[in-house]
């Protein structure tokens, strides 16, 4: 196989699976599931396979590659259709710990011993099993965990706290030196108002400035490029 041949493999091989792996969505992406998983490195597996493996024509290589999208496509279809089939492809979630008490037999369903638990507990800054109302194990293999109330942070709402409904999540205006133009007009912001927003904070040019976003408050947080930082 000559470098020509490998590299023309490569590039149809990598754009093939950018594309099959944007049309089964962020949920393959992401791994949520089993079988997402298993999907994910079989992708991987065959694609290098395509590019190395002279044997396998650069058409039966793609051929495979779609076909398992297909499959996997209709498995999907299927999970969205059937609560029964999603069950069996993603599994579902189990409860480890109820009430500050370890469920022992659903932690040895899950092939699961204490100082895993006592692992995932930790991931969540919970550092004792009586501390926890509910520890669910997730489908995808992470914990959720429901503290018990007297643990709990107390909310607005708790301490009747003014409440500011939220319209729009901090939004970037400014990327590596350039303006996003976009954002401006969804958020009804002017160039104008963003300059003089940098000229408030000493900023005369957007080649200073590395990273600028718009806050809930409406204030303009800017990251340049050679902060000082005593």
């Amino acid at each position: 196989m000559t470098y020509g041949e490998i590299l023309f493999r490569t590039v149809t091989s990598f754009i093939a699976l950018l594309v099959l792996t944007r049309l089964l969505g962020k949920k393959q992406v992401g791994h949520l599931t089993f079988f997402n998983y298993v999907t994910g490195i079989t992708f991987g597996s065959t694609t290098a396979e395509i590019i190395v493996n002279k044997q396998i024509t650069l058409l039966q290589g793609l051929s495979s590659l779609v076909l398992w999208s297909l499959l996997a496509f209709i498995i999907a279809w299927a999970g969205l259709r059937s609560v029964k089939t999603r069950e069996i492809l993603d599994g579902q979630p189990t409860i480890l710990v109820k009430q500050g008490k370890i469920l022992e037999k659903a932690l040895a369903k899950q092939h699961l011993n204490i100082d895993d638990l006592s692992m995932l507990l930790r991931n969540k800054d919970v550092f004792s099993p009586e501390e926890v109302e509910f520890a669910i194990l997730e489908p995808d293999g992470q914990l959720s965990v429901l503290k018990k109330e007297e643990l709990l942070p107390a909310t607005k709402k708790d301490i009747k706290a003014t409440i500011t409904t939220i319209h729009r999540i901090p939004t970037e205006l400014i990327v590596d030196g350039k303006i996003v133009e976009k954002n401006l007009g969804k958020l009804e912001v002017s160039v104008a108002w963003l300059n003089q927003q940098l000229k408030k904070a000493n900023i005369h040019s957007l080649d200073q400035v590395f990273y600028a976003e718009l806050q809930l408050d409406g204030t303009l947080y800017i990251d340049k490029y050679q902060d000082s930082i005593l």
